[in-house]
């Protein structure tokens, strides 16, 4: 609790403790004992004074101030009026007097305040605690030695040493050193990842082993850490309809139910409907009734509450508005490399001809892409490096390459330990008078001819993530009528990737252009929102383009953070039906705020106006209500805890 608050809470107790014994005097009969009946009135009259100006005096400088300005109808506006038409009761004799109800309605409204208070600042402490990514201090090298300086201060090209247990400052590449970085600040995941010379780092995370040397790449205002402190800061700019709705809800409301109060005051005594000490105390405790502060309060808070819960596991929402549109989305398309697969390319299947041992297939075609840098050669070469069966390393022996040459667009041809190797297309084949067979596997095909004959063949592919299967499962199982796979590759691919998830449709064979055409073909029939979940690089239009644009995998990249309505930053598609579970979770909670803060104040409104209801209730219609509401809108902070899955 910060000072100012504690401040407020220790005036209130003073008001409070003061109250109590001035009502024990009261109830008592103690005040008519030593004053009489008529003093003892107005010495009741000016000891409740003392509480109310104590607790309330802040909310009359308000109250008047917003008057001056021309802007009255406000919660402080209402809370002034109805609380000294309260002890102005007193003027009236034949009424009972009312001060204590006044007072009363002021004490317990500023409780309600410092709750309030107590509330939005424990979520801006949860989303800060968060997000306190930003170290203050840099280690950089500087001839020679090592110098401390504001993160701020440090140059493209420095040198950082980041010792552990120390928070990386700026993004950059290891240049020396092995370590460990803790990645949950940004990520959500509790699963540290390893890194070495040549590894991009990003800032905010902590290392956690091995001290490392980093050069910088990125000055300090175009770091990560920068640039998501900056989108939390943000969030709160763009609000949700139902946010502008309350907002506007408030300022029309306010002046009506202050002139339902004022008529229910004046018009049935002026008419001869009864006492005017009657109806004015219906129309201040209506008055007290009508402030709107649970809605006005509970539901941004909510909201707050529930981006503070997505922040803290990896999932950076821009505003409460793309919060909203998430909760109602029914369609999620996908882009396939990255998003759904892991964008690498690695040996899936090796399919050796009858008598061709498997083992010497991979070692073929191994040695006759050795000096090609194609990501085809690249995934053999790194299968047949993997660890054998016994654990001993295998090597590429060069000396065993008499000679090695591409076909530009076909492939390679090698000699290798004297036997002629042709590794390649089935176009390779051709040109070389070999009959291979017409694969129907899905990915990229390589085949092999030893020495002028058929070989067999290596199947590549993209692999596909370890959750993406259980992430459309989830979906599906979570209400999403449609998920939907855009990729730019073969129609054969992607129908098997398709079939792997169990997708619901996909599109093939796709130019970035044509994904933005079928985005708004699938928008046309989408019933509810549609997200698009892309890596936000090269998927920047039709990120726009979507209701919802979520850029998944988007730890240091610019492109992504700016490009996205919601920025995902680990790279795990199973993140994607948390933050629509978070989404729908928030707007579970505003809607209950809203039926039960206008259902209970339209009931006590109505007892009020009938008068029925005393200043007691009228309390509870306004604190009692906020308090119910911002109790209910803290569940947020905590609703994407519960959905968290390893």
């Amino acid at each position: 609790m910060n000072t100012k608050l504690k401040r407020r809470l220790r005036r209130i107790i003073a008001a409070i403790a003061l109250f109590v014994a001035v009502m024990a005097l009261d109830e008592t009969g103690a005040l008519r004992a030593v004053f009489g009946d008529t003093r003892g009135l107005y010495a009741a009259f000016a000891l409740y004074l003392v509480p109310y100006l104590i607790a309330g005096y802040d909310v009359l400088i308000k109250a008047w101030r917003t008057v001056r300005r021309g802007d009255a109808f406000d919660e402080n506006f209402l809370m002034a009026v109805a609380t000294i038409g309260a002890f102005a009761m007193v003027a009236f004799p034949d009424s009972d007097p009312h001060m204590a109800e006044g007072a009363a309605v002021m004490l317990f409204y500023q409780v309600g305040e410092l709750f309030q208070s107590y509330a939005v600042g424990k979520s801006r402490a949860s989303i800060a605690a968060m997000m306190d990514i930003a170290p203050d201090r840099a280690t950089v090298e500087r001839d020679g030695r090592l110098v401390t300086i504001d993160p701020d201060d440090a140059v493209v090209g420095d040198i950082l040493v980041i010792k552990p247990g120390e928070r990386v400052a700026l993004d950059g590449v290891v240049v020396q050193g092995t370590s460990r970085l803790d990645t949950a600040a940004l990520t959500g995941e509790s699963m540290p990842r390893s890194v070495e010379a040549g590894s991009d780092v990003v800032s905010g995370c902590i290392n956690m082993t091995g001290v490392l040397r980093v050069r910088v790449a990125k000055p300090y205002g175009e770091s990560t850490v920068s640039r998501i402190l900056e989108l939390v800061e943000n969030a709160s700019e763009r609000k949700a309809r139902t946010e502008n709705f309350i907002t506007s809800f408030a300022r029309v409301y306010t002046p009506i139910v202050t002139f339902a109060a004022l008529a229910i005051a004046l018009v049935p005594p002026a008419l001869g409907f009864g006492a005017w000490s009657d109806w004015i105390l219906r129309g201040l405790t209506f008055l007290v009734v009508s402030c709107p502060c649970a809605l006005v309060i509970s539901v941004p808070l909510s909201f707050f509450g529930g981006i503070g819960g997505a922040s803290r596991q990896g999932i950076l929402v821009k505003g409460s508005n793309y919060l909203e549109a998430l909760s109602r989305v029914d369609t999620v398309v996908f882009d396939k490399t990255g998003t759904l697969t892991s964008g690498t390319f690695g040996v899936v299947d090796i399919r050796p001809r009858d008598g061709i041992d498997g083992g010497r297939l991979l070692a073929a075609a191994a040695h006759a892409e050795a000096f090609s840098d194609h990501p085809i050669a690249t995934s053999v070469k790194r299968a047949y490096l993997d660890e054998a069966a016994d654990g001993a390393k295998r090597a590429i022996d060069q000396a065993r390459i008499e000679s090695a040459a591409e076909e530009s667009g076909r492939g390679v041809k090698a000699v290798v330990d004297g036997h002629e190797i042709l590794a390649g297309s089935d176009r390779l084949m051709s040109a070389h008078g070999i009959v291979c067979p017409d694969c129907q596997q899905a990915g990229t095909i390589l085949h092999v001819a030893i020495d002028g004959a058929y070989a067999g063949y290596i199947v590549i592919a993209d692999t596909v993530k370890d959750d993406a299967a259980q992430t459309i499962a989830d979906l599906h199982a979570a209400g999403v009528k449609r998920c939907v796979m855009l990729t730019g590759d073969r129609e054969k691919t992607a129908r098997a990737t398709a079939l792997e998830l169990g997708l619901d449709e996909y599109r093939a064979q796709l130019l970035p252009g044509d994904k933005v055409t079928q985005v708004e073909r699938l928008l046309e029939s989408a019933r509810g929102a549609l997200a698009f979940v892309g890596d936000g690089i090269n998927d920047t239009p039709v990120l726009t383009r979507a209701d919802v644009g979520i850029a998944m995998g988007a730890i240091g990249s610019d492109a992504a953070i700016e490009a996205a309505d919601i920025v995902l930053m680990d790279d795990k598609p199973s993140a994607i039906v948390r933050a629509i579970r978070i989404a729908r979770t928030t707007m579970r909670i505003v809607h209950q705020n809203i039926v039960f803060a206008i259902g209970a104040k339209a009931a006590i409104l109505v007892l009020a106006a009938l008068g029925i209801a005393n200043m007691w209730l009228a309390v509870f219609g306004d604190v009692g209500v906020a308090v119910i509401a911002i109790l209910n809108a803290m569940r947020a902070l905590n609703c994407g805890a519960a959905d968290k899955r390893p």
